[in-house]
């Protein structure tokens, strides 16, 4: 019985020791900020995507989706999507949570809430939509599919879209 005592207590001791070990737990994510004036935030950036030929890339969701932080930590460490992105939008973070729900902006977009978070609007230089993604198509296992979203991130680009593109040069 005795050595069942001490096995008992190395064991817990252990467990212990081994908690305080753990790194910290990681600080909630700060993507998306309930206090941004989402409308202006957009007509800035059709502003700018106007002077650097771009589209708008409205990523919308919150900081409480584990789906939105993934996208988001997927595009930052993948450099191809970096490139992808930053050679052809301007993105804005677009907060939806109980803090703001950005309902107006939301309603003006068609309501891209219908197919979860995050979710993606493609605006053109003017504001206009383009396109609403839902990003359930751009997932694989757990995260989201590098590929897809590389694919989604050139189809709707402004090359994509120029009819310039497509005229067969003699």
């Amino acid at each position: 019985m005795k050595q069942f005592i001490t096995i008992t207590c190395l064991f817990i001791a252990g467990a212990f020791y081994a908690h305080a070990q753990e790194p910290a737990a990681k600080e909630k994510p700060h993507i998306y900020n309930p206090q941004a004036n989402a409308a202006q935030d957009i007509k800035n950036a059709a502003a700018l995507a106007a002077k650097q030929h771009k589209h708008v890339l409205l990523q919308i969701g919150g900081n409480w989706c584990i789906w939105c932080v993934r996208f988001h930590d997927l595009v930052q460490s993948d450099t191809m999507l970096t490139r992808l992105v930053n050679e052809n939008y301007v993105v804005v973070h677009v907060n939806y949570s109980p803090e703001n729900k950005n309902e107006k902006v939301l309603a003006s977009l068609g309501y891209p809430q219908r197919f979860g978070f995050p979710v993606f609007v493609v605006l053109d230089a003017n504001g206009n939509r383009l396109h609403t993604q839902n990003s359930a198509y751009l997932e694989e296992g757990k995260g989201h599919s590098p590929k897809k979203v590389a694919e989604f991130l050139q189809q709707w680009g402004p090359a994509a879209l120029d009819p310039k593109t497509y005229v067969e040069k003699k």
